[in-house]
């Protein structure tokens, strides 16, 4: 009976033993998450430095601002000279005097630009001829190896000036635009010619004085703080004989 009890007391015993191991294993397990898992915060990466952008470099002299009618749609000739003319007509535009050209067979208005008189069109107004917006070669001062045409910008002014003179705006405006063609072409002051330069004939008259025009116009450029191009540029180009060659070196140099 002892020896039954003391069995009886050990299961009791191991009974109990492994009921408290069974508890200590649940008041382990960790409480239920209902918030999903952890997602570990992305590190902060920062931004690359932003590099400045380059900075254009801006002509150190702006130039003369003239008309934008003035700028040709085509590439620029390699133009040598300015050859002024007067129409010999007391009136006249750039519209008449191109019907005039066209009837004695030419292909069109023969110079580059008219300054009228205020008869057709405005005193001092500055017309733009069809042949400069496409930079064709001038019907203005023929000669025997055509230089003057073909390499020269042809400026009339509407009025006869071996009976009168230009007026004021004429001048004004010549000097303007010559002086605006002088620094856009590179040409010189000694390259400014009157139509009698180029050729024995009266034009641009008696009463229109070149010399005083080339020194308006570089007085222009003076003010404009723009040196004036070197007179031994031209020279040095006018020793070709071949106007050919004066146009592949300028085409080199570009």
């Amino acid at each position: 009976m002892a020896r039954y009890l003391s069995l009886l007391s050990i299961v009791f015993l191991a009974a109990a033993s492994g009921c408290q191991s069974n508890n200590n294993l649940v008041e382990n397990i960790p409480a239920p998450n209902f918030n999903g898992p952890t997602v570990l915060s992305a590190v902060a990466v920062a931004p690359a430095p932003v590099q400045p952008a380059p900075q254009l470099k801006l002509p150190t002299r702006p130039g003369l601002v003239g008309d934008r009618a003035w700028i040709p749609n085509a590439p620029a000739r390699p133009w040598k000279w300015i050859v002024i003319h007067h129409s010999a007509t007391p009136s006249g535009g750039a519209v008449r005097f191109d019907k005039e050209h066209r009837a004695k067979g030419w292909d069109e208005l023969g110079y580059h630009f008219v300054i009228g008189n205020g008869t057709d069109t405005g005193n001092g107004q500055v017309e733009v001829g069809s042949r400069w917006p496409k930079q064709k070669w001038g019907a203005h001062a023929k000669t025997p190896d055509n230089r003057f045409n073909d390499y020269g910008i042809g400026i009339c002014l509407v009025g006869d000036f071996d009976i009168e003179r230009p007026t004021a705006q004429q001048l004004q405006s010549l000097a303007k635009l010559t002086a605006y063609l002088m620094e856009t072409y590179h040409i010189p002051a000694s390259n400014i010619l009157g139509h009698r330069d180029t050729k024995p004939t009266d034009c641009p008259g008696r009463n229109l004085n070149v010399a005083q025009v080339r020194r308006m116009a570089s007085q222009i450029l003076a003010d404009a703080g723009i040196p004036e191009e070197s007179a031994q540029t031209a020279a040095a180009t006018e020793l070709l004989d071949d106007p050919s060659d004066l146009e592949g070196i300028l085409q080199t140099a570009r």
